[in-house]
């Protein structure tokens, strides 16, 4: 597997899960346009991990029984298709469809990862999964600085079309550069699908990971949620652009995924994911404790990122060594538990914000990420005794 191949699928990943994360910084913007509350605004959000989720548990599981690439082709297709959706959207409900089947088409890094993982040699599969999740990582973060720039620059609509554009020269791109990648499944759809209640009956190292992403992904939506709330208000009253910058700084935390994915190929998964998630709880109680502190907020984004990324590697490369022929329907029950965790996580910060504000967004950001500890210490000393 060259290099050029694993930058491919980086830019890949980064460009396409962008999608998800457009919205964030411009909810206000959205919420002014539409003329609806911070509350119902906030459901855009979820509904686009809803729908992410959703193309998690019906597509992605294809990704064993379908040539890969054209499923990638097809989720690009209509990811385009619905970012010109939103960019046109003259309504709050229209604006609800559009991200629904945003979320829905833009599962595409969850076929390119387990097809980084089947080609790269075992011996350095950690190391080429957290070089293609590295991409992944920095687009959740930087389309949050790139939405906030170019929503008080030039609008919100600008961004959507500027979305749809980028799924169309990523579908020319890779229609030509990614290889074909022969199905491992040959059974019915039907039987696909039942496979994954088989799979997570069977594999409770998978029941681990999913639960552990649940409560990780959910305290990183908790914040990233609710942070255009407290800093758009006061003591900040930034804009858009500044609100944005944020996903900058948490960018600095993609550094740690190659060398997660390092970790975790030389000390095993176990070590690097307990570590990620002490990093992430520092993090709420770093920014829980200093209140509304741009110091500890820019500590905390840091520190956040880097244990959600740690975390996450080391997590995918766990599942992925589990059943290799079943790759993409592992990925798929993980993935799916990360991004529900993270719809409801998206959701709750909401409505905790609206009563307790950023001291109860922190409470329950600390809680979920104290519910990813136990369920990781808890199999640890299972297997110790």
């Amino acid at each position: 597997m060259n290099s050029t191949l694993v930058l491919l699928m980086a830019l890949t990943c980064g460009i396409v899960v962008a999608n998800i994360y457009y919205n964030q910084p411009l909810l206000l913007q959205l919420a002014e346009a539409f003329h609806v509350s911070e509350s119902r605004i906030s459901a855009i959000a979820t509904i686009t991990q809803a729908g992410y989720t959703l193309g998690l548990l019906f597509i992605v599981p294809l990704g064993d029984k379908t040539e890969r690439k054209k499923l990638i082709l097809l989720k690009l297709a209509g990811a385009a298709i619905f970012m010109l959706v939103a960019a046109v959207a003259t309504n709050y409900y229209m604006m609800l469809m559009a991200s629904l089947f945003i979320g829905f088409f833009s599962a595409v890094p969850q076929l390119l990862l387990p097809m980084a993982a089947t080609l790269a040699p075992s011996a350095t599969r950690g190391k080429i999964v957290g070089r293609v999740m590295s991409g992944l990582l920095i687009g959740i973060l930087l389309s949050r600085t790139l939405s906030g720039l170019m929503g008080a620059h030039f609008g919100w609509r600008a961004v959507f079309f500027f979305g749809a554009t980028m799924m169309i020269l990523l579908s020319v791109t890779l229609a030509m550069m990614l290889p074909a990648d022969p199905p491992t499944f040959t059974g019915s759809y039907s039987h696909l699908m039942r496979s994954l209640g088989t799979l997570l009956r069977e594999l409770p190292p998978l029941r681990q990971a999913a639960l552990t992403g649940f409560f990780m992904f959910g305290a990183f939506s908790i914040f990233w949620t609710t942070l255009v709330f407290l800093l758009e208000g006061p003591p900040f009253h930034y804009k858009s652009d500044m609100v944005g910058m944020f996903g900058l700084i948490g960018a600095c935390g993609a550094l740690a995924a190659p060398l997660a994915g390092k970790s975790t190929d030389a000390r095993g998964p176990q070590f690097t994911i307990l570590a990620g998630i002490t990093a992430a709880l520092a993090a709420y109680g770093i920014m829980g404790f200093s209140g509304a502190s741009l110091t500890g907020l820019i500590a905390g984004v840091i520190l956040l990122d880097i244990g959600m990324q740690v975390t996450h590697i080391s997590n995918q490369s766990k599942v992925f060594a589990l059943r290799p022929e079943a790759r993409s329907r592992l990925n798929t029950i993980y993935i799916s538990g990360s991004f529900a965790g993270g719809s409801i996580g998206s959701w709750m910060g909401a409505q905790v914000w609206s009563s307790w504000h950023w001291t109860g967004v922190c409470i329950l950001g600390a809680a979920f990420i104290a519910a990813a500890l136990l369920i990781n210490l808890k199999k640890r000393n299972n297997t110790t005794t």
